[in-house]
């Protein structure tokens, strides 16, 4: 199953720009193993084509947590889609949230699991 944040205006005209996202899953299975794939895309104006910037796959043991940060500084707006491979999507929890340049949270850029969009697939 996949999911999207939508896109995530990246401005200081809007409270304080983020210069990189962190990506956070648990996996709350208690015997499998998640595998995760994160896609993001970014774009530096409007009426323009969002342009991928990272393409990461991974795996999360049963049990655990996994924060990854990437870089986004400079990019109008950007959108994280992550796809939960296995197990089943209920038992991964992902979120998302914007950081300034000294790793403090941007609340504006603040996506949770309840807020996040089902997509078909990743990619668009």
């Amino acid at each position: 199953m996949a999911f999207t944040t939508g896109l995530i205006l990246n401005t200081r005209d809007f409270g304080t720009a983020a210069a990189n996202v962190a990506v956070n899953i648990s996996n709350e299975d208690a015997v499998n193993t998640a595998q995760i794939v994160v896609e993001i895309f970014y774009t530096l104006s409007t009426g323009v084509a969002k342009t991928p910037l990272y393409f990461q796959t991974y795996t999360v043991p049963p049990g655990f947590a996994d924060i990854r940060l990437f870089f986004i500084a400079g990019v109008l707006a950007y959108e994280v889609q992550i796809a939960v491979v296995a197990p089943q999507p209920n038992l991964v929890v992902a979120s998302v949230f914007g950081l300034d340049t000294f790793n403090n949270l941007v609340p504006a850029q603040r996506v949770l699991q309840s807020e996040l969009t089902p997509i078909p697939s990743l990619g668009g």
